[in-house]
């Protein structure tokens, strides 16, 4: 984790660290009321084509790109005003400065529980201050806090997307947060009073994991390898990384290249089964004509969990001259990590996507070029696969393969039409349709810029 992110746990002291068309009938309306109905229903299509979400505050960046069918959702200013959350799901939302917003979630006393909040600072070009945060809680409904994570925009002080997670334990050594029943996750924003009064966008969701059938280690594996490997074999491949966790490109153990421009963020996805370690590194090349001058926090990496917690960050400055950034050697992916005392080893508790988010800041086009600059990834991933846990349920998102990134967020399609009307199923028809033509086309695609469906209405 990097400086200034903070945890905090109930019963532990405070550490840093998922269309039929009808028929005639007898009785049917006349033919000029059903033609009045057509063209009633083709007018909300049109609405609902047009308008595929609110639009929020123009601080909100629109880089960022979420999954269809994601769920716009407005938090309570309390816990009886917070509106429910269904877990595995995609939610959109905004928080103001000095923000303090309420969801709940209904939970059961057999499986452990993870939130987290996508800050999205903007606009471009905001100015932002190291304390600027977003602090993730989950309570009950007593208000005790089960568990809590503040994380800051840190040293990178321009607009980027950066996460904090909390969790809820089900262990027999707690006394709280155990029952079952409604809980809260708050998520709470704190702004540098010289900082731009933006409204920030949020990308929220929660998940259940079982807990462990019968009884195992308690106790956090220790001894694992820590000597940086040598760097991978074989040229760079070429990739072009996501916007955000939804869209972040797949990359293997091995060398990748991509472009990335000043002040943009790209994100890639890393698959880690139970028992592998991932060793990461980046580093920007040299520019190609004589310039002069320094940034110091240029390029900066940012490792998180399946769950989009926090696990390890590095940042490396740029004169013109190639530079590197590299992340401590992280503990293989374990159950039992989830019982150390370190933040960034307790993250590497789960299988499945680790997600690396590489930002560049915009200072150095000022000072360089704002043309794009190439930066190379380093992986490594090591160890034998280990076996899967042994649950006590169905765990179809930690199992030996781990979850599909956005996998669970895609089931909304169906759910959404519950309780909608024909004239909404139509309508994510049309968009599902419109949206593959236009990628068959060359319209713009994953990395482009969008805040709501796949590229300009």
């Amino acid at each position: 984790m990097g400086r200034g992110d903070v945890r905090t746990r109930t019963g532990t002291k405070a550490r840093h660290g998922g269309y039929r068309a009808s028929t005639p009938v007898a009785g049917a309306a006349p033919p000029h009321l059903r033609a009045a109905r057509a063209a009633a229903l083709a007018g909300a299509l049109c609405v609902l084509l047009a308008a595929p979400g609110p639009v929020f505050a123009a601080g909100t960046p629109s880089s960022y790109r979420f999954p269809e069918g994601v769920r716009n959702v407005s938090g309570g200013g309390q816990e009886t005003d917070a509106p429910a959350l269904a877990a595995d799901t995609a939610y959109r939302s905004v928080i103001k400065p000095g923000g303090k917003l309420y969801f709940r979630l209904v939970l059961d006393d057999k499986k452990e529980a993870y939130a987290s909040a996508v800050a999205l600072p903007g606009p471009a070009g905001a100015k932002l201050a190291y304390g600027d945060s977003v602090r993730v809680s989950i309570q009950d409904a007593d208000g005790e806090t089960c568990d809590a994570q503040r994380r800051s925009i840190g040293s990178a002080q321009y607009p980027h997307p950066f996460a904090a997670y909390a969790y809820r334990a089900v262990r027999p050594s707690l006394s709280t947060c155990q029952e079952p029943g409604s809980y809260y996750m708050v998520v709470e924003r704190e702004s540098d009073p010289g900082s731009t009064t933006a409204d920030w966008g949020l990308d929220l969701r929660y998940s259940t994991e079982p807990t462990r059938a019968g009884t195992g280690p308690g106790t956090a594996p220790s001894g694992w390898p820590s000597a940086s490997p040598a760097p991978p074999a074989g040229a760079p491949r070429r990739v072009h990384g996501g916007t955000g966790f939804h869209d972040a490109a797949e990359l293997s153990d091995g060398q990748w290249k991509d472009a990335v421009r000043p002040g943009e963020t790209l994100f890639f996805r890393v698959p880690l089964d139970w028992g592998r370690q991932l060793f990461v590194s980046g580093g920007l090349d040299a520019v190609t004509t004589a310039r002069t001058g320094y940034v110091g926090t240029a390029l900066s990496l940012q490792l998180y969990n399946p769950e989009r917690g926090p696990v390890a960050g590095a940042s490396a400055p740029y004169d013109g001259r190639s530079k590197e950034a590299s992340l401590d050697p992280l503990a293989p992916v374990a159950y039992e990590n989830r019982y150390a005392p370190s933040d960034e080893t307790s993250a590497m508790r789960i299988n499945g996507p680790y997600y690396l988010a590489v930002s560049l800041s915009p200072e150095v086009g000022q000072t360089f070029g704002d043309a794009p600059y190439d930066v190379t990834l380093k992986l490594t991933v090591r160890g034998a696969k280990a076996p899967a846990p042994a649950y006590a349920g169905p765990a179809p998102d930690f199992g030996p393969a781990g979850p599909a990134a956005g996998a669970a967020s895609m089931k909304l399609l169906a759910a959404l039409g519950i309780g909608s009307g024909t004239v909404l199923l139509a309508g994510l028809g049309v968009w599902t349709v419109v949206t593959r033509r236009r990628a068959a086309a060359g319209a713009p695609g994953p990395g482009s810029q969008g805040f709501g469906p796949p590229g300009p209405w």
